[in-house]
Order: structure tokens, then sequence, then C-alpha cells
């Protein structure tokens, strides 16, 4: 060992066992410390009451310190699950968003996960902005109400609701029996997934309606412009993409009348063609415009 290094641990030593006396007889007199699991148990404990008595902001404060301490606890996903319901119910949507997403990252097999995963995509269906802005967020909340189908598919629905049923009206025969009690409640957690299923799948239907929508304003947009070919592009990804959507209807008709401007008949009369194939009762509505294509045509 070196001299300076000897010398620098025999000074340290000698002053530790000349200071010793002072510092047990100081630490003597102080409160022992409380270990941070114990502290971390406190603060979720709290939080936890604010949350029940609605006080989502309070309790979300009061996570926030517990986000690094409670990190390789019992109580990690507690925590971050708990403070991205205190963000969600607050209106914090973007934060609750980034809660849900790190705890799915960092503890995927969290009793949490399949909640988290519904609630991450319900976060960003708050998040998505009226059809003139940009759908970045709109765009999310789908691609997290598909994953969370995918990853949590139920297939007998009918059965579960018939066995809420079942067994709610054998416990108003017998309230007491315990088997009855928690078929009941297994039932019901399973309905309530069921039921999420069902708002997922509409939420994805009312969203593509969103884009679509704001899709078709961009091409009107053009119109109003004059510039007719950039909205025949955005009129073709409507049709391309939200075909399912209410909104290819206007998108095809407005598209026959951009072509019709820039006199494009043969590209009129094609995309007629197909118009009907796809709306048959509109054929009548739209023989004038056949007409007039043709009579170009020719």
């Amino acid at each position: 060992m070196p001299k300076l290094l000897t010398r620098f641990v025999s000074s340290a030593a000698i002053l530790l066992f000349a200071t010793s006396p002072f510092l047990s007889s100081g630490c003597s007199s102080s409160k022992p410390i409380t270990p941070a699991v114990v502290l971390v148990h406190e603060g979720y404990t709290e939080a936890l009451k604010l949350y029940n008595n609605k006080e989502y902001q309070a309790a979300a404060l009061n996570l926030e310190s517990l986000i690094f301490t409670s990190r390789a606890t019992a109580l990690e996903d507690d925590v971050l699950y708990l403070l991205a319901q205190s963000y969600y119910h607050s209106k914090q949507y973007l934060l609750a968003a980034d809660m849900f997403s790190r705890l799915l990252q960092q503890m995927p097999s969290s009793p949490y996960a399949r909640t988290s995963q519904f609630m991450l995509a319900k976060s960003y269906e708050q998040l998505s902005p009226p059809v003139e802005l940009d759908q970045q967020h709109t765009l999310k909340a789908i691609d997290n109400f598909a994953a969370y189908l995918e990853l949590y598919p139920m297939t007998d629905s009918a059965k579960i609701a018939q066995d809420v049923e079942t067994y709610r009206e054998l416990l108003k025969i017998n309230p007491t029996n315990t088997s009855y009690q928690q078929s009941y409640s297994t039932a019901t957690q399973q309905f309530a997934r069921v039921d999420s299923l069902r708002y997922s799948n509409k939420a994805i239907v009312a969203l593509r309606e969103k884009l679509a929508k704001s899709v078709l304003v961009v091409a009107r947009q053009y119109v109003q412009l004059g510039k007719y070919q950039a909205a025949g592009l955005f009129y073709d990804k409507l049709i391309t993409n939200y075909g399912d959507t209410s909104s290819v209807k206007d998108a095809f008709e407005e598209k026959i009348t951009v072509l019709i401007k820039r006199e494009k008949w043969f590209d009129a009369a094609n995309t007629l063609d197909t118009y009907l194939q796809f709306f048959p009762e509109r054929q009548k509505e739209m023989q004038r415009v056949k007409e007039n294509i043709a009579q170009n045509i020719k």
C-alpha cells in the first residue's frame, strides 16, 4: 500500500475512533432512521386515501415524490398505476398516458397491465383534438385500443352476461352463500372486461370517423385555394384508407367535381362508375353528371 494512502487510512481511523463517542451519543437522542420501504408505504397509503376522496391533484402530488423511492419495491406498480389514474381523473391526460405507458414498459407482467393498456388508449382518446388540427393523438388512441383488443380478447361475452344474471338471482335467494359470492364477483369482473372491449370497438369506429373528416377538411381547403390536384390526392387518401366511414360518400362526389373542373373526363367517368358501385341508390341523382361526362368524352 502506498505511504500516502496508508497515512490517510490511519488518520481516518484515528479520527473515527476519536469522534465515535460523540456520534453515538448524538444518535442515541435522535429518532431511528425510517426504512425507505416504510416511507413508501406510508406515502402510498396517504395518496390512496386522497384518491378515494377524489382529491386527485393532491394524490398525484404525494405520489410524484414516490416514483423513484418505490423502484424495485413491492409497491412500484401500485404507485405508477395510482399516479396515472390520479392524472387521468384530474384531466392531465398527457401525464396519465406517460405513466400508463411507463408501467407497461417497466412492469409488463403487473396485475395492472390490462387496465393500464385500456386507460392508455382512453388517455390518448381524451387528447384527440378537433378535426382541423393534427391527429397524432387520435392515431395513438386507435393503435392502443387495437392493441388492447388483440392482447385481451374475450370470445363468449353472452355466457358471461348470463353468469352475472344467474349468480345475481342466486344471491337473492341465498345471500350468505360464499360460492355464489365468489362466482358473482368473478363474473362481474369479466363482464367489466366485456364492457371495455365493446367500448374499444366503438371508440375505434368513432376515431376513424374523425380521421376521415380531418382528411376531408384538408381536401376542401385545397379546393378553396384552387389546388385541385392536391385536393384529389387527399380525396384518394380518404377513399383508400377510410372507405368504411361516412365521409367516403362526400369524398367520391367531391373528387368527381374536382376531376370535372380539371377536365379529366376519363378519370371522372371511372370514379363515377366506382362511386355508383358503392352507392347504387345514387344513380338517379348522378344521372345528369354522368351525361355531362359522357358528352365531353365524345
